[in-house]
C-alpha cells in the first residue's frame, strides 16, 4: 500500500519543493498509476499531483486512527469503560494571601478514563470545597461509563439533567475533570493536539501574567522585581484588603514595573460606593483592568461601573457558567471576561463562552487556581486556539511545590510553548499521584494564622 513517511497529517501545508520531494519519494506499488502519471507530468503540474498523492495517502494512513472499527457506527466506538480518580494536594513554595484568606497549597481532583479501544484519557479540576469530589464520585463517574468520549456536550447536559440545572455551580467543577479526559482520549485517538480539533493554532506561544499575592509593599516590590528578571511583561496584583493598601499596592507596582500592563484583582471586596471612589483614585496608575470589584452576583452594579468609569472592568467570579457570560454581555457589565474551564463545566463550554465575547469585541483570558500539568496544558491549548484570548493568561505555576507529570508545561520568559503531542500532550506519573494523594480537601478560604477571622463580602 502506498505510504508517505515524510509528512504527517495535521502539519502545515508543504511548499512546492517539499511537495515534489515527498511525491518523488513515495513508496508506491510498481503497478500504481501514480508512478507513470507523476514522472510524465510537466513540473508546473506536479504540485497539484503531489498534493493529491498526499491527500490520498493521508486518508489511508489515518483511517484506523480516526475509526478503529469501521463496522461500528461512531456512537459505538471510544466508549468509556473505566474511571479512576485521585484527590491530590500540592503545597506552595510560599503562602498566597488574598481577600478571602490564606492558601498554603492547592487541592486538585485528577481523573483517568479508559476506553474500549484501550485509549487512556486524563483530566483535572480544582477542588475548593467538598462537594466537588462528592459530585464526581456519586454522579459524574457513574454516568460516564459507556459514554463515547466524543459526546462532551451531551455528557455536560446529562449531568446537569441529573439534578444540577438548578445547582450548576455545584456540578461544573466535577464535570470538567471528566470532560477534559474525554477530549484527551479523543485527541490521542485522532493523533491530534487539542488545539487542532478546535480550529487550529492561532498563536505559537501563550503569554502568562506574573501573579502577586501579598499586602506588604516591600515584599510586593521584591517579588515584582523577581518576575521582571524572569522575563514577565504583564503583572497581576491582589488588592481588596483595605482602602489604603489598595492604593499603596497599586502605586508600588507601577513604580517597579514601569509601563508594563498592571491588573488589580479585588475579589469582590468593595461595595458600590467604595468602587466608585477607589476606581477614581486608581486611575492614576493606569491599570489594564480592575477585576471583580463587586460581589459576583451584582451584574447591574458592574454595568454601572463600566458605564461611568474610564478604568476597564474585568469579571471572573461573575463569569463561571455559559449563562453567566451571556448575562454579562446582555448587561454590558464587563470590558474583559476571565474564563475558567473548571468553573464553566469543561473546555467546550469555555470555547462557547469565548465565542459569545468575541461576537461583541470583548477580549477574554483565563483565571488561575493553581493548575497542575493537565489543566495547565488544557489552558495553553485554549489560549493558542481562541483569537480573542489576546491578553496574558493567569497562572500560579511559580508557586507550585511539585507536579504530577514528568513533562509539565514550562514557562520561559513569561511564556508557554504550545504542546504538540496528541490530546493534552503530556504524561502522568502515577507515583507522583500517590505521593500527593490526600483523603480530603484543605480549603482555599479562611486563615490558619488568624483563627477567629473570616472574610466578609463586601468588606468595605
Amino acid at each position: 500500500m502506498p505510504r508517505v513517511s515524510a509528512w504527517t497529517p495535521g502539519t502545515p501545508p508543504v511548499s512546492l519543493a517539499t511537495s515534489l520531494s515527498i511525491a518523488s519519494n513515495c513508496t508506491l506499488a510498481m503497478s500504481s498509476p501514480w508512478t507513470t502519471i507523476f514522472s510524465a507530468a510537466p513540473t508546473a503540474c506536479r504540485l497539484a499531483l503531489a498534493k493529491r498523492v498526499i491527500l490520498e495517502l493521508s486518508s489511508m494512513s489515518t483511517a484506523k486512527l480516526k475509526r478503529p472499527d469501521t463496522d461500528r457506527p461512531w456512537e459505538d466506538i471510544l466508549r468509556i469503560t473505566k474511571v479512576d480518580h485521585w484527590l491530590v494536594r500540592m503545597p506552595f513554595t510560599e503562602d498566597i494571601l488574598w481577600g478571602s484568606g490564606r492558601r498554603i497549597g492547592t487541592t486538585r481532583l485528577i481523573c483517568r478514563i479508559e476506553t474500549d479501544t484501550g485509549i487512556i484519557g486524563w483530566g483535572e479540576t480544582i477542588s475548593l470545597i467538598a462537594n466537588v469530589p462528592a459530585v464526581f464520585a456519586d454522579i459524574v463517574a457513574p454516568l460516564a461509563i459507556g459514554y463515547p468520549v466524543a459526546d462532551a456536550e451531551r455528557f455536560h447536559r446529562h449531568v446537569l439533567g441529573a439534578g444540577f440545572y438548578h445547582h450548576k455551580r455545584a456540578a461544573v467543577m466535577a464535570i470538567c475533570a471528566m470532560e477534559m479526559a474525554m477530549w484527551d482520549a479523543l485527541g490521542k485517538q485522532a493523533s491530534l493536539p487539542l488545539y487542532a480539533m478546535w480550529g487550529g493554532r492561532w498563536r505559537k506561544d501563550v503569554e502568562a501574567a506574573a501573579y502577586l499575592f501579598t499586602n506588604d509593599p516591600k515584599g510586593l516590590s521584591e517579588r515584582l522585581k523577581r518576575f521582571l528578571d524572569l522575563g514577565y511583561t504583564t503583572f497581576k496584583v491582589k488588592i481588596g484588603f483595605d482602602e489604603r493598601s489598595d492604593i499603596t499596592l497599586a502605586e508600588t507596582s507601577r513604580k517597579v514595573i514601569g509601563d508594563h500592563p498592571l491588573r488589580l484583582d479585588v475579589n469582590g471586596a468593595w461595595n458600590p460606593a467604595t468602587a466608585k471612589r477607589q476606581l477614581e483614585k486608581l486611575k492614576a496608575f493606569d491599570p489594564a483592568y480592575v477585576e471583580q470589584p463587586l460581589e459576583l452576583d451584582d451584574i447591574a452594579g458592574h454595568a454601572a461601573l463600566v458605564a461611568n468609569s474610564s478604568v476597564p472592568i474585568a469579571l471572573d467570579e461573575s463569569a463561571y457558567t455559559l449563562s453567566d457570560v451571556g448575562n454579562i454581555i446582555r448587561a454590558n457589565a464587563a470590558d474583559v471576561v476571565l474564563l475558567d474551564p473548571h468553573e464553566a463545566g469543561g473546555l467546550w463550554q469555555t470555547i462557547k463562552a469565548a465565542a459569545i465575547c468575541e461576537a461583541v469585541g470583548i477580549p477574554v483570558t483565563l483565571h488561575s487556581g493553581a493548575e497542575l500539568a493537565l489543566s495547565q496544558s488544557a489552558y495553553i491549548h485554549l489560549a493558542a486556539s481562541l483569537p480573542n484570548m489576546s491578553i496574558a493568561i493567569d497562572t500560579e505555576r511559580a508557586y507550585l511545590g511539585g507536579d504530577i507529570s514528568p513533562n509539565p508545561p514550562v514557562l520561559k520568559d513569561g511564556r508557554f510553548q504550545v504542546p504538540e503531542g496528541p490530546g493534552l500532550g503530556l504524561e502522568v506519573d502515577i507515583e507522583m499521584l500517590e505521593k500527593y494523594r490526600v483523603p480530603g480537601i484543605a480549603g482555599a478560604y479562611l486563615d490558619t494564622e488568624r483563627k477567629d477571622w473570616f472574610p466578609v463580602k463586601p468588606a468595605y
